[in-house]
């Protein structure tokens, strides 16, 4: 009984919580401070990020976006993930596919620069069948910047170590709603 109690527990403090325009996700508080519709597919997207980050300045960070016409997860995963391994500054890490249920999950790295800083950003997408028509996608990333190459050996290992705990934690999670306004928050 205990270990049933701790299950449905983590279940609950693992999974994205919507309140308005905040998500709260593996105990930190993210912010709605960008949402646009994109012209290419039609839907919105939505970016939250931690109190003091923002678009151009950010360490871990929440997307949700919504492609109406869109009608294949899976497929859609498959394709996306053909993109990252032929991306060269891109890794794959892990690609899920649920064909039941009409669900897929990719992480990868991306190795990029900003303001002379290197750093790896781990992301984490979940694709799936929005409730009404198209396809909903949840992004969770995070960049480690880093210096020299002991740096990155810990990166390394810290992104080895937490991965399936983050792919899991979104997969479970109940996509959060997609605002469909344009914002544009600095802070």
């Amino acid at each position: 009984m205990k270990k049933f109690l701790l299950i449905i527990c983590a279940l609950l403090c693992s999974q994205i919580i919507c309140l308005s325009e905040e998500i709260h996700f593996d105990n930190e508080v993210y912010k709605l401070k960008f949402s646009a519709l994109a012209p290419k597919t039609n839907g919105y997207g939505n970016e939250y990020y931690k109190n003091t980050e923002n678009a151009s300045n950010w360490t871990k960070m929440i997307g949700v976006y919504y492609y109406p016409e869109e009608d294949n997860p899976v497929k859609y995963a498959q394709n996306f993930d053909k993109t990252v391994e032929n991306t060269e500054n891109s890794m794959l890490l892990k690609l899920l596919e649920n064909k039941k249920t009409n669900k897929s999950a990719i992480s990868f790295l991306v190795n990029g620069c900003e303001n002379a800083k290197k750093y790896f950003e781990h992301d984490i997408y979940k694709f799936e069948k929005h409730p009404t028509k198209g396809m909903i996608v949840t992004k969770y990333a995070v960049k480690h910047f880093f210096n020299n190459d002991n740096e990155i050996a810990k990166i390394a290992q810290s992104i080895k170590e937490s991965n399936d705990k983050y792919l899991e934690m979104l997969v479970i999670s109940q996509p959060p709603r997609v605002i469909e306004e344009d914002i544009a928050f600095e802070n």
